[in-house]
């Protein structure tokens, strides 16, 4: 089922917010110590992804050159300021803690990151969930900490994530149907360890011990598909 990876990520935000409703005096020592847990975790995840790559070179072009593009183009600021225009309008008028700062803060989060899109792209492709499975258990310990803080409204932000993971997933079965078997085999591998590079950088940054703006990256899994269909074309895969 090419959707299973998205239901559950929105299904753990769901409970997550539950819990951190009936938790709501969770202590701030508690919260960086499990913050800590959960991007130690992530950084192993995204290890193990990146050692699944048989051309190591793809990998490092596609970070190089996605960067610079990713850098030019000043994805993250942009984000960062769809993110306030988002607040603003519906975030404007409310006081701290009600439902629509709560909806628009956890959608940021939950949205902007290589995993979800990485995530999204590999249970399409190759009906595998475990990237979306692992960003549901961090997204729902997140929003239990959101919830004991912003309110009701982070329950709100599954609706997002199930669309936009949602359509990527979708989409991606389209790519396997006209893409010759081969080629769809090595974009696998290279743009899952691409992803996996980036999913470490999340990682360090839940801990605190980098600040990488990951947003910058995403433009290498364009790169990958790119270098991946160079080689098809002029039968340079191995």
């Amino acid at each position: 089922m090419v959707l299973l990876g998205t239901l559950i990520n929105a299904a753990l935000i769901i409970v997550g917010t539950l819990i951190g409703r009936a938790l709501r005096n969770i202590p701030e020592k508690m919260k960086e110590t499990v913050m800590y847990a959960i991007g130690l975790a992530v950084v192993v995840l995204g290890l193990q992804m990146g050692f699944g790559s048989t051309n190591f070179v793809i990998v490092i072009i596609s970070l190089v050159l996605g960067t610079v593009i990713g850098e030019w183009a000043d994805l993250d600021q942009k984000l960062n300021r769809f993110g306030h225009w988002i607040e603003r309008k519906l975030g404007a008028k409310e006081s701290k803690g009600s439902i629509a700062q709560g909806f628009v803060t956890a959608t940021l989060i939950f949205l902007i990151g290589a995993m979800g899109v990485i995530g999204a792209l590999e249970s399409g492709l190759s009906n595998e969930h475990g990237v979306l499975i692992s960003k549901g258990i961090i997204d729902g310990f997140t929003s239990i900490i959101l919830a004991s803080t912003l309110g009701i409204g982070v329950l709100i932000s599954a609706a997002p994530v199930f669309v936009y993971q949602g359509l990527i997933a979708l989409f991606a079965t389209q790519i396997s149907l006209m893409v010759p078997e081969a080629a769809l085999d090595l974009f696998i591998a290279e743009m899952s360890a691409t992803g996996g590079v980036m999913i470490v950088a999340i990682g360090l940054n839940l801990m605190g011990i980098t600040k990488i703006r990951v947003a910058n990256l995403l433009p290498g899994i364009l790169v990958v598909a790119l270098a991946v269909t160079v080689i098809y074309q002029f039968n340079l895969m191995p």
